[in-house]
């Protein structure tokens, strides 16, 4: 099932009655979807009240909660801690993998990451013969020419489009790990004392190239180069997003609760391969 992402921008009252969440805001009428349909919740505006118990009900049906910063950035996300029933053997099965394997399980993601960044590109009509031995250098010339570009997180626009879609990606990534009953503070590349999701950024990497896609297509219309309400509206839609996983359509959600589910399974010697989706052309 596709679960909805919910963006609140506005002064809002959210409670919930017969598992049902209940937003009220003042000029509109009450409105009421139910809680097992919510995938995300973004908060965006310090006027939004919210009781412990919609809290506690979302986090039941394994939603993510994303703050926002005072530049409207997501700078917090709240998940659940039970989201599996086998979620303490999982836990030590990914604890216990070996560094050879995680070794393996990164080259693996960065193969994903370059592959998806050449159908990427693909789809562009750029030339990307080669593509392997100049992902890194040339990617981003490749991909926006017709502005002069360098990816920096404080950089000048689209950085900030890429920022933040790369923050809903971090979001939808964490909760699928979470899903699969893994801890997303236990990566297999990724080390940082004051990161408290290092694995979602790991298998996040073959990820961006989706979100890079959209900020093209946005900054390709000449119009979209901060982030407004349109901006936020076509990146908080990442989540439903069209993707082949395993030669199907798939919302990118659901595909990134498979490459969850199939990296717990690497973990488990189940399988030797993590299952990443690409690009649908």
């Amino acid at each position: 099932m596709i679960k909805r992402t919910l963006y609140f921008g506005t002064p809002a009252f959210l409670h919930t009655k017969y598992e049902q969440l209940i937003i009220e805001k003042e000029g509109e009428d009450k409105r009421s979807i139910p809680i097992e349909d919510i995938g995300f919740i973004i908060i965006d505006n310090e006027r939004i009240s919210l009781s412990k118990t919609v809290m506690a009900k979302l986090l039941d049906n394994n939603a993510a909660v994303v703050i926002t910063n005072s530049k409207h950035i997501p700078a917090g996300l709240m998940l659940p801690l039970e989201a599996n029933t086998l979620q303490q053997e999982r836990f030590s099965t990914q604890i216990d993998a070996a560094l050879p394997l995680k070794k393996r399980l990164w080259q693996q993601t960065v193969r994903a990451k370059i592959r998806n960044q050449s159908l990427v590109l693909q789809k562009k009509g750029a030339d990307t013969a080669n593509i392997e031995a100049l992902a890194a250098r040339r990617y981003w010339k490749l991909l926006f020419t017709s502005i002069e570009f360098k990816r920096r997180p404080s950089g000048d626009p689209p950085n900030n489009l890429l920022n933040y879609g790369y923050a809903v990606m971090r979001a939808v990534i964490a909760r699928s790990l979470i899903g699969a009953g893994l801890l997303p503070l236990i990566g297999i590349h990724h080390k940082n004392r004051y990161n408290a999701y290092p694995l979602a950024d790991d298998i996040m990497e073959p990820f961006r190239p989706f979100v890079d896609e959209l900020v093209h297509e946005l900054v390709s219309e000449g119009e979209h180069y901060e982030i407004g309400t349109e901006e936020k509206q076509d990146l908080l839609e990442l989540p439903q997003k069209t993707v082949n996983m395993n030669g199907e359509r798939s919302p990118l959600m659901i595909a990134a609760s498979h490459t969850a589910v199939s990296l717990y399974k690497c973990f488990s010697q189940e399988n030797d391969t993590i299952q990443f989706p690409e690009p649908w052309t």
